[in-house]
């Protein structure tokens, strides 16, 4: 087994989840909380310091103290498959493959964890996941802004969206999409940025950060139809109101929901 990088950082617990979500952004192959306390797996040959600084620029955050060891023979990808708990929200189940869904179930999505982030057991995750469930009414077009796993662009096609675009700066987080819709058996195109057509959506999604949110406001409105809606999501109920006046200018913008410190941002389109 590889030498894993096991790195400890020093952070307020109100920021710890918040930059979890920037350090998976950055390339940590993966992030736990634990009693107040963040850590992160990094490949072996990762540089750790400049890893985190990068999460806390995007974060907007100064760049915390931290501690790194090796830690040997251990596979830190399937130790968080087995901390992997299935969800289900009314139509929605969301599990791994070797989960078994509830007959019930009327809209399964199937993913397993690994290095792309989402498998819908993060706060701000569960928000999005939640708002499709009770939302979507079928036949929209859906983009996915920062698609990571495809778990929110796969449940938008589970739930009848008419056509689904999800996409990502990561080009592993666009393969994973790619290789997850195939396993769910659903049609959506995983793109780059730059490779996303000049089309105007009904429903456009952003579960990211604050900052990489407010970068992005001018592009994401230019992609909502009139009459469209945007649920933006991977913010602190601290940072809800900040974003809902820059959006201001484009959308009539509310928080919608909060769930453990997290809120959900939604908006129609003027």
């Amino acid at each position: 087994m590889m030498p894993w990088l096991a790195v400890t950082l020093d952070l307020e617990a109100g920021a710890a989840e918040a930059f979890g979500d920037a350090l998976l952004a950055a390339g940590a192959q993966s992030v736990a909380l634990e009693a107040g306390r963040l850590s992160a797996i990094l490949r072996p040959h990762d540089d750790a310091s400049a890893m985190i600084a990068a999460a806390a620029q995007s974060a907007g955050v100064a760049a915390p103290r931290f501690s790194a060891q090796r830690l040997d023979d251990r596979d830190w990808v399937r130790a968080s498959q087995a901390q992997f708990t299935p969800l289900g929200l009314g139509r929605l189940w969301i599990g791994a493959t070797w989960h078994e869904p509830p007959a019930n179930a009327a809209a399964i999505v199937r993913i397993d964890p690994g290095l792309a982030f989402g498998t819908g057991s993060h706060p701000s995750t569960r928000l999005v996941l939640d708002f499709l469930e009770r939302t979507l009414a079928g036949g929209e077009r859906v983009l996915d802004y920062g698609c990571g796993s495809g778990i929110l662009a796969i449940a938008a096609a589970k739930l009848g969206a008419a056509s689904v675009d999800a996409v990502d700066v990561d080009t592993q987080a666009v393969e994973t999409t790619a290789m997850n819709a195939r396993l769910n058996q659903v049609e959506l195109r995983a793109l780059a940025p730059e490779s996303l057509p000049a089309t105007p959506y009904d429903l456009v999604l952003a579960n990211i950060l604050f900052q990489p949110l407010v970068v992005l406001a001018p592009l994401l409105a230019a992609r909502t139809a009139r009459g469209g809606r945007i649920a933006l999501a991977g913010i602190l109920e601290a940072q809800a109101g900040e974003l809902i006046d820059i959006y201001a200018q484009w959308f009539d913008a509310a928080s919608a929901a909060r769930e453990d410190g997290w809120a959900l941002v939604t908006g129609v389109r003027r």
